[in-house]
């Protein structure tokens, strides 16, 4: 793997209709926030070779936003990233990125927030960067880092839609 893109799902409805977080959907907000950022992903020439999608309604709803602007080889769903810790993503970006050059992870927080923070201490990042990703990782939020040949992170962006900050 050359490439890891953290997209955090879009602004989603505070309660499904079954009751249950895994079932909420996006919003209107949070279906603009996800093809904003897969046009920006894809104006700056980033295409995945591999997606990996949690299976939460919001997050497959993300994905399906963004999809229409990014080419992707493959696309996976995988239940195992629905509120998932940092290094359960890390390591199903790792494993995927065998085969690819480039990984987007469609997912939560805190796990992507948790995960970005650890990348840019482990990529010898800015303190104030660093300080910057503690501060938050918004919904439809996508953050870029290249990947060395020996595995090292540097980071490379972060796309926030119009209207969000932190």
């Amino acid at each position: 793997m050359d490439r890891l893109i953290l997209f955090r799902h879009g602004d989603a409805e505070r309660q499904s209709a079954s009751g249950e977080d895994f079932d909420r959907r996006l919003t209107s907000t949070g279906r603009r926030e996800s093809l904003e950022t897969g046009e920006n992903l894809a104006h700056l020439g980033f295409a995945p070779d591999v997606t990996l999608v949690s299976g939460a309604a919001r997050a497959r709803e993300t994905w399906a936003s963004a999809q229409p602007a990014l080419p992707c080889r493959e696309v996976r769903f995988d239940d195992r990233l629905y509120l998932a810790e940092a290094p359960v993503i890390r390591e199903a970006a790792e494993t995927a990125g065998e085969a690819a050059r480039t990984v987007m992870v469609v997912g939560h927080n805190p796990g992507l927030q948790e995960l970005i923070v650890g990348l840019l201490i482990e990529g010898a990042s800015a303190p104030q960067l660093i300080a910057r990703a503690k501060a938050g990782f918004p919904t439809g939020a996508a953050a870029v880092f290249l990947i060395d040949a020996n595995g090292r992170p540097a980071f490379d962006g972060l796309l926030l839609p119009s209207g969000r900050s932190r």
